[in-house]
């Protein structure tokens, strides 16, 4: 099979990667998009909340409460597990994720990628708008609920701080909250509403019909093992495809190709786990709705209502484990009526996440012609096609919209 030749590979379909393949076509790269499967949004990128987090102005750090921490430490909450098996190969991560948490670090995160997140919507509306596919997008915000009147009065503190950046909230009360979701049931001290983000009703397809739409303008995609990655005279080259400059967009499996490369980049995951419902009767969801205290999300997406968990911290290969499912599971059913499974089982997928909950995107410095861009922990699907705009603007030599450095391999020596 002969040699497929272009300016740049993109390894990694997911929408991380297909958003920087998108950026680097428009701005004039020759660019073949690598990925281990035949179709884009297969991995990571096909399970999450749905949410566009143009809202999310602080990033998800370890948490600073010590009756939270106690809680997770404890095993006891759908939002965070661990497995004890896995401890020795997660805790050394947790602890610069820790160090990396505190007020003036956390600070200092939410300003580097507050950019990018105030603009993350703007650029999905963009390329959906081009790709055709305005039926998977919602603009009907999110909800978080509260269930005591401590964790509500908190919230309001926190959605006044985001206020400060332009992210307009409302608070309602448990009437106001039965107004807006009908069907939903519990005891609750409140909610705050965030108006602005978009949801999407099917991540994954959202990656294919932006992947379609690099097609149909010219680009190329190469089923090949990012593994095989290797640098040549003139540039780099992979099994059945190469180029004069290559981005690594790998998501959790970026390590795979930068450290045999000899770099020493703290890229951890947190395991995630969802599972697709029916909706009893004629009940109705009408935007994602997180329980904050009892630790899970749903979302109305096209194949149900998904139920979301949080953090597993495990190894990215170990088996699945779906025991934050089985949590959450009574306590969605009593929260929104639910009927039977979609599938057989819970999916599982796994965040890409570095300490201090900032991704990387930029030139790798020690070799010419190599990219970065992963790491984007909760967030890949909201700043996907933002962060590619971002390196298409560094990888072209154009005025990048924000500061890149914040987002520097070399941060971490």
């Amino acid at each position: 099979m002969p040699q497929a030749k272009a300016d740049v590979l993109v390894l990694g379909a997911g929408m991380v990667g297909v958003g920087a393949a998108l950026h680097l076509q428009k701005l004039g790269r020759d660019v073949i998009l690598v990925d281990r499967h035949a179709r884009a949004g297969e991995e990571t990128s096909y399970g999450n909340a749905g949410v566009i987090e143009c809202a999310s102005v602080f990033p998800y750090m370890f948490p600073r409460d010590l009756g939270q921490v106690l809680q997770y430490a404890l095993n006891r909450s759908p939002a965070v597990r661990y497995r004890l098996s896995d401890m020795a190969d997660f805790l050394p991560w947790i602890l610069r994720y820790y160090l990396a948490s505190s007020p003036e670090r956390a600070q200092h995160s939410a300003m580097a990628v507050l950019p990018l997140i105030q603009r993350s919507l703007v650029e999905h509306e963009a390329l959906i708008a081009e790709a055709g596919a305005g039926e998977l997008l919602r603009r009907t915000g999110w909800l978080k609920l509260f269930r005591s009147n401590a964790s509500l009065a908190k919230a309001v503190q926190d959605a006044e701080r985001a206020g400060q950046y332009g992210v307009p909230t409302e608070i309602l009360d448990a009437k106001s909250v039965a107004a807006r979701e009908p069907h939903l049931a519990g005891d609750f001290a409140g909610a705050v509403y965030f108006p602005t983000p978009g949801s999407i009703t099917d991540p994954g397809a959202l990656a294919k019909a932006y992947a379609a739409l690099f097609i149909r303008n010219g680009g190329r995609f190469v089923v090949s093992d990012a593994r095989t990655l290797a640098q040549e005279a003139g540039g780099w080259r992979i099994k059945g495809a190469s180029a004069r400059e290559v981005v690594v967009a790998l998501g959790p499996w970026s390590d795979l190709v930068f450290r045999p490369l000899g770099y020493s980049i703290p890229l951890g995951v947190k395991r995630g786990y969802h599972l697709h419902l029916k909706a009893g009767g004629n009940a109705v969801l009408n935007q994602p709705v997180l329980d904050s205290d009892l630790g899970f999300l749903i979302a109305p997406m096209n194949q149900g209502i998904r139920l979301c968990t949080g953090a597993e911290f495990a190894r990215r290969d170990a088996p699945p484990r779906p025991t934050q499912i089985k949590q959450a599971l009574p306590r969605a059913r009593a929260l929104f009526p639910l009927g039977e499974p979609v599938e057989a089982k819970p999916w599982m997928g796994s965040r890409p996440c570095l300490p201090d909950m900032l991704p990387v995107i930029g030139q790798a410095p020690r070799h010419a012609g190599l990219w970065f861009d992963f790491g984007h922990q909760h967030h890949g699907l909201t700043l996907g096609p933002v962060s590619g705009r971002l390196l298409a603007e560094m990888m072209t030599g154009a005025t990048p919209f924000a500061d890149p450095r914040p987002f520097a391999a070399e941060r971490f020596g």
